[in-house]
């Protein structure tokens, strides 16, 4: 039997931290997409059963468009049972606005509901679920009692202590599953994908997001595909990147560069260069920050928004970050007889910190010369 375990899909996020409201409608319409697609992918490979570990949608208020769209969805697909696990964003807003729920959503509270995967078969595949709340987090795992001649799933959203988030979720706490008889422990709230040993018998995993929305979600993001022999109770598990945009952070050293134009041929010729590099690949659909770092001499002119736009028609979403130093020749102007010289001596000679003392010199020598400050 073929599973799929999902998680985090935050279907309607806002996402307007990085981009403007025209692509972060599109990035919406993309990730929706991303996930109708998947159900293809389920229909295509003969998934029977689509675990949601949570965060399907991202706020309680769900647009009717997309309601309507995941509602279709799961009723046009019979043959394919979907069970939804709320998370610490969504769910409740959708499913108090459906009138009557779909025969294949199958859904959990917070105590444990167990579902036979493989009812009309063997029936030996089991998948147990709850919802963490403040009021059982502590003491749900105590009454986790599951056949152990069975092959049991164990779905959950909320966060392994090992891990940080952005958001907050109720705590997992690995340690006391262990030894309950887990196989398959399907986890929500971590958007990175992550698997390890539970125990001797199973393993915990995080499937990560399907589509990463910030450039702390960089790398592959898509589901886990489970194929479970049914006879042995052997399985494979799977990990398949499916996202259709990735996020990048690459940092681009511009020491020596006298300008931004410069910077900006420095930064193109480094995202050339990964475009053909293996796995880390940029794509020109994907979104990117770039990182400029390096040393500066003081008087190099440094446009951040310039060369933003000098790359913008490379990718989907392109932003620049400066985290330059600057650098002054000082034996130089040590021996300048000239206004500037004297600046800089007197500013060298401070108790400002030293990169205070960069700063400084450096719009000192903007004003001196005529230039616009920044």
């Amino acid at each position: 039997m073929k599973i799929i375990h999902c998680a985090d899909v935050h279907l309607d996020s806002r996402l307007l931290a990085n981009l403007e409201e025209r692509k972060a409608r599109q990035r919406r319409e993309e990730i929706l997409h991303t996930f109708l697609k998947m159900i293809d992918y389920a229909v295509e490979n003969g998934v029977e059963a689509v675990l949601i570990a949570g965060d399907l949608f991202d706020t309680r208020r769900v647009s009717a468009g997309v309601r309507s769209a995941v509602d279709s969805a799961i009723r046009n697909h019979p043959d394919i049972n979907f069970y939804l696990l709320k998370g610490n964003h969504d769910a409740a807003g959708f499913l108090d606005a459906v009138e009557e729920l779909p025969e294949n959503l199958k859904l959990f509270s917070e105590q444990w509901t167990s579902y036979v995967l493989d009812a009309e078969r063997q029936g030996r595949l089991v998948l147990t679920g709850a919802e963490l709340v403040p009021g059982n987090s502590e003491t749900l795992s105590s009454s986790l009692v599951l056949d152990l001649d069975k092959f049991n799933i164990v779905m959950l959203h909320g966060q392994q202590a090992q891990y940080t988030s952005k958001n907050k979720a109720e705590t997992i706490a690995l340690g006391a599953l262990r030894g309950k008889g887990i196989d398959y422990l399907a986890l929500g709230h971590v958007h990175e994908h992550h698997m390890e040993e539970l125990d001797k018998r199973g393993v915990w995993c995080y499937s990560g997001c399907l589509e990463g929305r910030g450039f702390d979600e960089c790398g592959e993001h898509g589901f886990v595909l489970l194929d479970i022999d049914e006879e042995s109770l052997e399985y494979t598990r799977q990990m398949i990147p499916f996202a259709g945009r990735r996020f990048h952070v690459l940092k681009v050293d511009v020491t020596g560069c006298a300008d931004s134009s410069q910077m900006a041929e420095r930064v193109r010729e480094t995202l050339m260069e990964s475009e053909e590099s293996g796995e880390s690949r940029i794509s020109p659909r994907d979104m990117v920050k770039v990182v400029l770092v390096g040393r500066l001499d003081v008087s190099c002119e440094k446009n951040v928004e310039f060369i933003a736009r000098k790359l913008e028609d490379m990718y989907f979403f392109i932003k620049v970050y400066d985290e330059t130093k600057l650098a002054v020749d000082l034996e130089k102007f040590l021996r300048d007889e000239s206004l500037k010289g004297e600046f800089v001596r007197q500013v060298f000679s401070s108790d400002l910190e030293e990169e205070t003392k960069l700063t400084v010199i450096r719009y000192g020598l903007q004003a001196l010369s005529g230039e616009e400050i920044e």
